[in-house]
Parts: structure tokens; sequence; C-alpha cells
């Protein structure tokens, strides 16, 4: 009788030391893919990579070709409360079951076969199987980390390659300028796909010719007045993910198109509680900072702000906190449960202003003329903002 395995299992054995690691590559990810009969390879992907809006672009494209009536697969990170987040068909999360008996096939089929897979690899091989079997339409891919060496790199051909906004994250990684990391994320494009982007690296254009596929740019023109996500920057997600959409899906009527932008969700990214008037915002680089302050002033200019701030090390939060913070702000920091989570002292000496320690949300008031902003990391969302107020 085959052994069933639980979730928690599941999540046990993917956050285990031998698992729970970064190390790029597409050597391992095309080996056990191949002993799984190599699903992705009849699969419809449009893939995504950048530093920031990613997420918010995928999320767009896949609601639209939902609402067109197509079964669409989204596989998005990172996840706030369950891995199953991060693995859903037309807005259903892959079911906790399904996702432990995935898992622990991959990963026996994996050792049998000496194949040291990571926690991303062994997610991204989860999802091209299940998206398989599942026989979706379309798969909307966002990229871990990178691009080039990106387990989800592992197509041969895409649809569609959309590259959102560049700047510095994980640069002893992807590389020290903006043109390397650029070059890195250019990786994703494949031969004869449509290149979509907002910017212009020589880099990109040089892939998109090496590829003979055709280059658009497009500037952030798009109303958002009906999109559902909120702040500055989705004005250039909007324009990327609908240039897509317009390129691939010409025949999706107009009105099917708006009433996705009403319905789109996308947690943690600039989401606003009215009720509370909250703030939650996964900005976790200087750039995401910056893309939140700027939202914040547009907003919210004259309103008092309170931040609840915490941070990964391998960040630079000193600056992200420079951008963030302005004299007679309220700021609480927060030490998460994360072996690179900064503590409180690393934080308050990084910081110029005075700070206190965060403890619980419900130690606070919440007024009209307060706003308080929960941002910093992904990481830390899950202990400090109830579900029901993030999936309300």
């Amino acid at each position: 009788m085959e052994k069933i395995y639980s979730y928690d299992e599941a999540v046990k054995l993917l956050t285990s030391q031998g698992k729970f690691y970064i190390n790029l590559g597409l050597e391992r990810i095309s080996e056990i893919l191949a002993i799984l009969g190599s699903p992705q390879n009849s699969l419809k992907c449009i893939h995504v990579a950048g530093t920031n809006g990613k997420g918010s672009v995928c999320a767009i494209i896949a609601e639209i070709l939902s609402k067109a009536g197509y079964s669409v697969g989204l596989y998005t990170s990172p996840h706030i409360f369950s891995y199953t987040e991060r693995i859903q068909i037309s807005g259903e999360f892959i079911p906790e079951e399904d996702f432990a008996k995935y898992v622990f096939t991959i990963c026996n089929l994996a050792e049998e076969h000496g194949i040291h897979l990571t926690e991303f690899e062994i997610l991204t091989a989860v999802m091209f199987k299940y998206f398989n079997d599942k026989n979706v339409d379309y798969v909307v891919l966002e990229t871990g980390l990178g691009g080039r060496f990106d387990a989800t790199n592992v197509i041969k051909s895409n649809l569609c390659a959309i590259i959102t906004h560049i700047d510095f994250d994980h640069t002893e990684r992807l590389g020290k300028t903006l043109s390397e990391i650029a070059y890195e994320k250019a990786g994703i494009i494949k031969p004869n796909c449509p290149v979509i982007t907002s910017e212009g690296y020589e880099v990109i254009r040089d892939k998109a010719d090496e590829c003979n596929s055709l280059f658009v740019m497009v500037a952030p023109y798009e109303d958002t007045q009906n999109l559902s996500l909120k702040g500055m920057c989705q004005q250039e997600n909007l324009s990327l993910a609908l240039a897509a959409v317009r390129q691939l899906f010409p025949t999706i009527p107009e009105d099917t198109i708006q009433s996705a932008l009403k319905s789109v969700k996308h947690p943690c990214r600039f989401q606003y509680i009215e009720d509370k008037n909250l703030i939650i915002d996964a900005s976790h680089n200087p750039n995401g900072a910056m893309a939140l302050r700027e939202s914040l002033d547009f907003y919210f200019p004259n309103m008092k702000r309170r931040f609840v701030f915490g941070c990964l090390k391998n960040k630079d939060y000193k600056q992200m906190m420079q951008i963030l913070f302005s004299r007679g702000d309220d700021i609480y920091f927060y030490h998460f449960n994360n072996q690179n989570s900064c503590t409180i002292d690393e934080l308050q000496e990084s910081c110029e202003y005075f700070s206190h320690i965060f403890k619980s949300i419900d130690d606070f008031s919440y007024d009209e003329n307060t706003l308080t902003i929960i941002c910093g990391s992904f990481y830390m969302l899950n202990e400090i903002v109830p579900r029901n107020i993030i999936f309300h």
C-alpha cells in the first residue's frame, strides 16, 4: 500500500538543511524532469523575469486569460502562508494532499537517481508535473532568481518573454552592474518568441537579435483606473501585461480584459486594508522601498505614518530605512523567525530615528488619522498579519 504523506511532512522536507539553499543551474532540474517524462515540453508558457513587478505582471496576465475562459497555471514565489499559494490553476491553489504527493514522489525519484535537488527545484518540478497532469491551456511562469540559470528556464520554448523593471538585488549571484543583471534576466529569451520590456538594455536587445525574436519596448502609459492592484509601479506592470496579452491573444475582448483588471489579486503588494487604515507591502529591496515611498506620498500625502519593519540581513536595509522613514514617523522593528533575519539591535543601530520593538498587531489602535505600514520582507508577514486580513 502506497504511503500517504501529509502537507506538514512535505514542508519539513522542503525546509530541511539538505534542500533549503540556493544552487543555480539547470542540470539537476533537467535530470528529474526527464525522469518524469519532460512535462514542461508539453506546456505553453509565458515567462516573466525582472527585479520588481514580475509577480504583479504574472497575476494580471493569469487573471485575464482565466476570465477569457482558459485553464491557466500560475507559478509565483515566495508564498506568505502556504507553499500551495505558489502553484495555482485559474485562482485555485494546488490541494495540500496533491502538493505532498507530488513533493514526495519527486524527492523519492531524485534520491533513487542520486539527484540532489534544492527546495526551489523540487517546487518547480512539482509545478511542471502538476500543470501537465491537469492539462492546463497556458502557464504563466515567474522566475525565482535571475533567469538564465533559474530552474524555470528549463523550458525549451515560450510564447513570450517579459522582463520587468531591473534594479540591484542578489548582486552576489547576478552581477554588480545593471547591465550584468539584465544579461541574466535576458537568459529567458527563447528563439522566435516576442520579448516585451519597458527598459532598453543593450544586452536584452542583443539576446533578442541572437534569438531572432521580436523586441517590443512599451512605455508605462496604460490607465490603471480599473486595476484593483494599487501603487505607482502598477502602471508599468499593467503596460507590460497588456502588451503581452494583446500580442499573443488579440481576440480577447476589451470588456473581458477590463473585468479581469477589476478582480485581479496579488496580496501584500501595496495592499490596503481600509477598515484598519493599513498598508501591507512586501517591498524587500531599495527599489521596492522607493516604489512604496512614492505610492505613500501619492495616495496618503498628509497622513501620519506608523511603520512595522523587518528585513533580511543580505538586503540593504539601511538604505531601505533611509528611503522609507522620516522624522515624526512611528517606527517599530520586528525580528522574525528566519536565520537571516536582522536583529532588533542591528536595525536600531542603522536607523537615525527613535524606534520601538514590535510585539503584536493587536497592540495598535487604528484610526483614520494614522496609516500603518507593514513592510520590509515577505518572510515576516505570516507572523504579523492574520491570514483572513491578507486574503479577505
